[in-house]
């Protein structure tokens, strides 16, 4: 669905220039759950902002689909002002799609993944992880198939952050999506996909990629299997920790 070919990324400002990026080689097939882990300020967002097409490689090339993406930030980004059922309808309203069929496929998306009583809640009356819920949804109901997943737990604590975990892959996965998140969570990418990318320090590159095919696919069951932890160590000391 999109691949990186020797990509280099680098900022320019008035004080000097860095590199964030140098021979990145990636790529990410349909259907597949694929996590980027690195060390911190190492160029993980960088890589979301240019699978999206945000911003351009100054060296290398990405090969791309058509496929539309939805972006799904560390906050849950919603407008406080409108109601659950408002938050998802805003990409239709913002494309010029919000037809009635339109309309229709965003709530049943909403009532199908649990949201059918809370349409005419106000953010503010929700959970951090049903807030999340509603991102999430926001993003498929504006028919992206290629969700990118700037940490999107980050902010949540760690109680609500393993069971978002474990519902937003089993959405992304019913609604047989792809998606791309970059975290620095290690067990979080271990349970969440199916396949790991290990990244330098910057300028990063990739140093490593893990099949991740244990258990059933779903987050408990990675997190409960004798394998977790040999992977988890594996990991850890790719990354230098």
């Amino acid at each position: 669905m999109i691949k990186f070919c020797s990509v280099d990324y680098t900022y320019h400002t008035l004080s000097g220039e860095t590199t964030a990026i140098k021979g990145l080689d990636l790529s990410i097939v349909r259907g597949q759950f694929l996590s980027v882990i690195g060390p911190s300020g190492c160029g993980k967002t960088t890589i979301l902002s240019l699978a999206a097409g945000l911003i351009a490689p100054t060296g290398g090339r990405i090969e791309r689909t058509d496929a539309r993406c939805g972006y799904m930030l560390q906050r849950d980004a919603l407008f406080p002002w409108r109601t659950v059922e408002g938050n998802i309808c805003l990409p239709l309203e913002i494309n010029g799609g919000a037809g009635p069929d339109a309309k229709a496929r965003a709530l049943a998306l909403a009532e199908k993944y649990g949201l059918k009583d809370f349409l005419k809640k106000k953010p503010a009356e929700l959970s951090g992880g049903m807030r999340q819920r509603v991102a999430l949804i926001r993003t498929l109901a504006a028919g992206a198939e290629l969700l990118l997943l700037d940490e999107p737990f980050s902010a949540l604590d760690y109680q609500t952050r393993l069971e978002v975990c474990d519902d937003v892959q089993s959405i992304i996965k019913s609604e047989k999506k792809t998606a791309l998140l970059v975290t620095h969570d290690i067990s979080e990418a271990i349970a969440l996909s199916d396949k790991v990318a290990v990244l330098s320090a910057r300028p990063a590159r990739v140093v490593a990629e893990h099949d991740v095919d244990f258990g059933d696919g779903t987050p408990k069951s990675r997190r409960s299997s004798p394998s977790f932890a040999p992977l988890f160590e594996k990991l850890r000391a790719e990354l230098g920790l």
